[in-house]
């Protein structure tokens, strides 16, 4: 799976054997072309932090009502056994089974966002597969300058001031 933007191609690997219902949705966008003109739109990193070394990307459709499929089940990490660490790609979502057309790209191991066993109401960000080449790409687009005043909530001050154009979404061997 590849991801080609301006800024250099990111290759996916994803986890369909543990991530089944997550894989499946991801790569009927991108079997639908959905994905080919859409962008990364946020960098995530910790206040004050000005490096590329720990945070996350998020791209998709930013719910773009013509071009987003239905929500799909949650897949938790407690039962897939994947975890949010560099690297990992992982739907973003507002509560359990709502996620659609948006997803992360963890720069760092990002740990917190994985489901809590001991405690079900902490049911995590359900990762798909992981980065296999191109991190250098979606480092660069965690160190993009973001607005300060731009998103709500948490997103706040994370939306970047020039979104990066995703050309084209593709399957490759």
């Amino acid at each position: 799976m590849k991801l080609s933007t301006p800024s250099g191609d990111i290759v996916l690997e994803l986890a369909d054997t543990q991530a089944p219902l997550t894989a499946r949705n991801f790569l009927k966008y991108v079997d639908d072309g959905l994905f080919d003109g859409s962008a990364f739109y946020r960098a995530s990193r910790p206040r004050g932090e000005t490096g590329t070394n720990f945070g996350f990307v998020q791209g998709g459709l930013q719910n773009d009502p013509a071009r987003v499929l239905p929500p799909i089940a949650h897949e938790s990490t407690a039962v897939t056994g994947l975890r949010n660490v560099d690297g990992a790609i992982t739907m973003a979502r507002y509560a359990p089974g709502t996620a659609q057309a948006d997803w992360i790209i963890c720069v760092g191991d990002q740990l917190y966002l994985d489901a809590t066993p001991s405690d079900p109401k902490t049911t995590g960000f359900a990762v798909f597969g992981r980065v296999i080449a191109g991190m250098e790409v979606v480092r660069s687009i965690l160190g993009m300058p973001v607005d300060l005043n731009a998103g709500e909530g948490p997103m706040k001050g994370q939306m970047l001031l020039q979104p990066l154009t995703i050309t084209s979404a593709r399957r490759v061997e």
